[in-house]
């Protein structure tokens, strides 16, 4: 599986972004999808995920209310909705998924390490 992360750009605070995470190989609908982040000099930050037919959406504190996260299986894409851009919100935003059919246990959706799949990543700058 390849996952393509597109969407980023430069934005004012208080702007909108639209990310996209287009996936290709394997059947979409068996990966549940994360988004995380990661600024200079952090570690990998977990934003938000959705199930796989999208019945479910988990956020993190910082993302909650301002982003939201979707999908569209059939067209094997996985969206993120950044809204009230903040500075602090710059990085990089990388999609992930882990795929239901490796049969790994009790995995932590904010876990980066329990994703199976990486995107390469799309910047993200948001100017005060």
């Amino acid at each position: 599986v390849q996952l393509q992360a597109c969407g980023g750009g430069l934005v004012q605070a208080g702007g909108s972004l639209r990310l996209s995470c287009v996936a290709s190989g394997g059947t979409f609908h068996n990966y549940f999808m994360g988004w995380f982040r990661q600024a200079p000099g952090t570690e990998r930050e977990f934003v938000a995920a959705i199930t796989f037919g999208g019945g479910r959406t988990y956020y993190a504190d910082s993302a909650s209310g301002r982003f939201s996260v979707s999908r569209d299986n059939a067209k094997r894409t996985a969206y993120l909705e950044m809204n009230s851009l903040k500075a602090e919100d710059t990085a990089i935003y990388l999609c992930a998924a882990w795929d239901r059919n490796r049969g790994k246990p009790d995995r932590n959706v904010e876990m980066a390490d329990d994703y199976d799949f990486w995107g390469q990543g799309t910047q993200v700058t948001v100017s005060s």
